[in-house]
């Protein structure tokens, strides 16, 4: 993989023009930055002003304080019992998704947290009213809820009516607490797509960009309107040719013989399969660009490798560079093309790209 500082900066300074003052930036670099590499995009976000950093785990937050990273950074995923020790001497900002976490986290203070509420995702957050937060905090005094959160289920939606219920039942809630002198300095409810399809009254004090800075955005349903930035992919994918090989008419190709030469073909055989990140149902219906074109995945995605149709394409050797996920002159192929092949969504195809992959990193 080949991955572009330049890249992930500009797509980050195109959300922030996009927002302008309204809000600070929460940098979402979880699961190793959807594999562009926590480490290397967070210091690039931090070059680039971002004060705020979210990971999935404490082990995700240890491993960028470990590295130096400095700023804050919020764990949004949950705290398990023999992490909370670590929130301290790491200085992470722990999500609270549940009261029940209060007392336990109360032994561990003074600290500063994010309370999520669940406005109708019916995944993390909690569902208790404000009257029942209010007396849970009451209770853990050394406790303090420094950012208030949600998250959407179908912000690209806009046939849907669920995103103006959330962004409803979220100010309903943040006035209750008001009203019971809870006041979190720090609210944020949007990632990616509230933003590019600009969800205006759910920015908040704080957005949380992630797919946009690594280069995607996802195509919306509906009347949506116009995204207020472009961005563009960081990551460019490469594997290389491992044999060439004619094959005629009526051979069979891969595992089970899933493919069926209807005339003399060549085939090339790539270094790269499955365990790597080639997604297994791109078998016989996936592509790739060799030589500058494209050229279809013939037979089954094995393992370690992908074996591909380089028909039309009769000079390539062994050891010549296949791109899987970028561009070779005018022929590009990105993570949601991909994934519309293979029946998925791009975060699949990019957090898939396995860790055995070499990352290099281009300014």
């Amino acid at each position: 993989m080949e991955i572009s500082r330049s890249r992930i900066a500009a797509n980050y300074r195109a959300v922030r023009h996009a927002i302008g003052a309204s809000a600070g930036i929460i940098g979402v670099v979880k699961a190793d930055a959807y594999r562009h590499g926590a480490v290397e995009v967070a210091r690039v976000l931090v070059g680039e002003g971002a004060e705020w950093l979210a990971v999935s785990s404490v082990e995700e937050g240890v491993t960028l304080r470990t590295a130096g990273i400095p700023g804050r950074i919020l764990v949004m995923a949950g705290v398990m019992g023999w992490e909370r020790q670590a929130l301290r001497e790491f200085r992470l900002t722990p999500v609270v998704h549940s009261l029940d976490e209060l007392p336990f986290l109360q032994q561990e203070g003074p600290l500063d947290v994010h309370l999520k509420i669940d406005t109708g995702m019916d995944r993390l957050g909690t569902r208790a009213s404000a009257a029942e937060i209010a007396a849970a905090l009451a209770a853990a005094p050394l406790v303090r809820v420094e950012g208030l959160m949600s998250h959407f289920a179908s912000a690209t939606d806009f046939v849907s009516s669920q995103t103006e219920e959330q962004i409803a039942a979220f100010r309903k809630m943040a006035a209750e607490l008001a009203v019971r002198g809870i006041h979190p300095p720090l609210m944020h409810f949007s990632s990616t797509n509230a933003i590019a399809y600009p969800r205006r009254k759910a920015w908040l004090s704080l957005v949380r960009p992630g797919h946009a800075i690594y280069g995607y955005v996802s195509p919306a349903r509906g009347p949506a309107p116009a995204a207020v930035f472009t961005v563009k992919p960081a990551l460019t994918w490469k594997t290389r040719i491992v044999t060439v090989k004619d094959v005629p008419e009526g051979a069979k190709v891969g595992y089970g013989g899933s493919f069926t030469a209807p005339a003399p073909m060549r085939l090339a055989v790539l270094a790269a399969g499955y365990a790597d990140g080639v997604p297994h149902r791109l078998s016989n219906k996936g592509k790739v660009i060799a030589g500058g074109k494209f050229a279809p995945i013939v037979g089954t995605v094995s393992m370690d490798l992908t074996t591909i149709d380089i028909t039309s394409s009769p000079f390539l050797r062994p050891g010549d560079e296949v791109t899987l996920l970028g561009r070779e002159g005018e022929v590009s192929l990105d993570a949601q093309q991909i994934a519309k092949t293979a029946g998925t969504i791009s975060y699949n195809v990019l957090c898939g790209i396995s860790a055995r992959v070499k990352r290099f990193y281009t300014d």
